[in-house]
C-alpha cells in the first residue's frame, strides 16, 4: 500500500510517501540540500535500484529528518539521503514497525463513514469452536512484513511453504 500526504519538516510543508512495501526511510537530496539538514556517514553503504532508472544509486549517507504530520504527530527519522523526485520523505517498514503503525480502512455507506479498526494482534487467526470452519484446524500465518521484520532483527526465520496440487 502506498500512502501519499504531507508533512512539516522546519515549518517547510513537504510531499510524503508511506510505502508499507519499501524497507527503508528515504530523504530526497533536495530536502536535505535546501533545508541546510545536516548528515552523516551511513554505517553500511548499499546501492538502490528501484529509485533511478539510469542504474545503482550508491546511499552513503544519513540524516535526522524531524517532521510532523499534522497537529499532534511529531517524530523524528533516520534517513537515507538519496535523489528522488517523487517526494522528498519516504517512510518505508522500518519507520512503520518503530512506531507501531496500523491501518485502518473507512467505508461511506449511505453518506455515513464506518471505520474498520484493526483487531488487535492476540485476536488474529483466534476461532471459537463451531465458528469458522467445521473442522477444528490450528493455523498461524505470519504476513511477509512479520518475516521480514524478524528477519531484520537478526532472527532466523524458516518457511515452510505448501502447495495444493490437483493431481491424483
Amino acid at each position: 500500500m502506498i500512502f501519499h500526504s504531507r508533512c512539516t519538516i522546519q515549518n517547510k510543508v513537504c510531499n510524503l510517501i508511506i510505502d508499507e512495501g519499501s524497507y527503508t526511510n528515504v530523504a530526497s537530496t533536495i530536502v536535505i540540500e535546501k533545508l541546510g539538514i545536516p548528515t552523516i556517514s551511513h554505517p553500511k553503504s548499499y546501492s538502490l535500484k528501484w529509485l533511478n532508472d539510469g542504474g545503482d544509486i550508491k546511499v552513503t549517507r544519513q540524516a535526522l529528518i524531524s517532521f510532523s504530520i499534522g497537529r499532534k504527530y511529531r517524530d523524528n527519522v533516520f534517513c537515507d539521503v538519496v535523489p528522488m523526485s517523487a517526494c522528498h520523505i519516504l517512510l518505508g517498514r522500518r519507520w512503520q514497525f518503530d512506531g507501531h503503525v496500523t491501518y485502518t480502512y473507512s467505508l461511506i455507506v449511505d453518506k455515513e463513514r464506518i471505520v474498520l479498526n484493526p483487531l488487535p494482534p492476540n485476536q488474529v487467526h483466534k476461532t471459537k469452536p463451531g465458528v469458522g470452519s467445521e473442522k477444528k484446524r490450528d493455523l498461524f500465518m505470519l504476513s511477509e512484513i512479520w518475516v521480514d521484520r524478524a528477519s531484520s532483527n537478526g532472527k532466523q526465520v524458516l518457511a515452510l511453504l505448501m502447495l495444493e496440487s490437483n493431481k491424483k
